[in-house]
C-alpha cells in the first residue's frame, strides 16, 4: 500500500509565522507516521481572484491561467488536506480566500453539471490568532467547511490557538504544538481508513 500523500496549505501572506510554525509541526507527525507532506505556501504562487463569470459552469474547468492550474492536481490528488491560517478580521486572509473562491469549478462540477461528488476525504483546520477580535474563529472555520464540502473533505479536527502576535508567542502554547503534531498521525491513519 502506497504513504498517503496529505496536501498541508500554508495560507498566510506572510511566511514563517504562527500558523506555519504550527503546521511545521503537524508536518512532522504525518512524516513520522509514515505518511508523505506535500507542502503548499499559498503566498508564493500569487494566486488571481476569482472574477465570478461562470464558465467554469459550461467548461468545467476555471478560464484563469495561473499558478492555480498547478495546485488543482495536488488537491486532486491528495488523499487528505490540512489547512493552516491566520484570523484576518475573523476570517481567512486574501491570499487563501483567493485559492477557496478559485475551487468554484468543483462546486459547478456537482451542482451545476451533474457530475459524481469526488470521494471522501479526512482533513484538518489549523488556526491562530491575536486577541481582542470578538468574533472569534467561526468565520473563519464555517469559510473552511465549505471549501471543504465541494473538495469532498471531511473535517476531523480543528486546533485553534489564541492571543499569538508574533512569531515568538507560539512557543508559550506548547500543548497546541504537540497536538498539532499529533494531529498530523491521526490524519495518516485517517487516510488508510478511508481507503478501505
Amino acid at each position: 500500500m502506497t504513504a498517503p500523500t496529505i496536501l498541508c496549505v500554508a495560507g498566510s501572506p506572510r511566511r514563517h509565522g504562527n500558523s506555519e510554525l504550527l503546521l511545521d509541526s503537524c508536518v512532522r507527525g504525518i512524516e513520522e507516521a509514515g505518511g508523505i507532506a506535500d507542502r503548499l505556501e499559498v503566498v508564493e504562487y500569487d494566486i488571481t481572484p476569482c472574477q465570478g463569470c461562470n464558465a467554469c459552469s459550461l467548461t468545467e474547468e476555471c478560464v484563469i491561467s495561473d499558478r492555480m492550474r498547478e495546485i488543482y492536481p495536488r488537491i486532486d490528488a491528495a488523499d487528505a488536506i490540512v489547512i493552516s491560517s491566520p484570523v484576518y478580521f475573523a476570517t481567512v486572509p486574501a491570499v487563501l480566500k483567493a485559492l477557496y473562491d478559485r475551487c468554484q469549478p468543483y462546486w459547478a462540477r456537482q451542482h451545476v453539471l451533474n457530475q459524481p461528488a469526488p470521494a471522501r476525504r479526512p482533513g484538518a483546520l489549523l488556526l491562530v490568532r491575536g486577541a481582542g477580535d470578538p468574533y472569534g474563529f467561526e468565520a473563519a472555520v464555517l469559510t473552511t467547511k465549505s471549501v471543504f464540502a465541494v473538495l469532498g473533505i471531511d473535517l476531523v479536527d480543528t486546533i485553534e490557538v489564541e492571543g499569538v502576535d508574533s512569531p515568538s508567542e507560539l512557543g508559550r502554547h506548547p500543548d497546541s504544538i504537540a497536538r498539532a503534531e499529533e494531529l498530523g498521525s491521526t490524519l495518516v491513519g485517517r487516510t488508510l481508513e478511508y481507503r478501505r
